[in-house]
């Protein structure tokens, strides 16, 4: 696979295309550090202000590159990471906080933080949303959890 060009696609206009490069490194990042260099790239996409989709492949690739983050990378930036448990929309929200599951399974020691980004509920979505986002919540923190023991 192309790095370069699949991390590229990543911000392009087309959705579908994005998305199986999302997927292709995805995979690629559970087999290897290969994507790791990638990582600044990453967390600019994480902090992109008006395509939820871009911000979503950013927090979904800094989750799956936590397992080769010899440099604490990760640390750094955990707590912008996690305010998109709280993000404006609801589907990016439900996938940042089940890829920190990810995060907490390779930086046991961002549990802490982690779980108490999870139990703290601020934003309430509309009201179909906010029970899939409170279950989510649960389901991980009792997951994470599970680390520790």
């Amino acid at each position: 696979m192309d790095m370069e060009a699949a991390v590229s696609l990543l911000t392009g206009a087309d959705n579908k295309r994005a998305y199986q490069a999302l997927k292709d490194l995805i995979a690629a990042s559970e087999e290897s550090g290969a994507v790791y260099p990638y990582f600044e790239r990453f967390v600019q996409m994480m902090r992109e202000p008006d395509n939820s989709y871009v911000r979503t492949r950013g927090l979904r690739l800094i989750a799956y590159n936590a397992k080769w983050d010899t440099e604490n990378k990760v640390n750094g930036v955990i707590h912008e990471y996690l305010s998109h448990i709280e993000d404006e929309k609801p589907i990016t929200a439900r996938q940042c906080i089940k890829d920190t599951a990810v995060i907490a399974r390779y930086k046991p020691e961002l549990i802490d933080t982690i779980l108490a980004a999870l139990e703290k509920v601020g934003r309430v979505y509309d009201e179909s949303m906010q029970s899939l986002v409170y279950k989510d919540r649960q389901k991980i923190i009792r997951q994470i959890r599970q680390y520790t023991w």
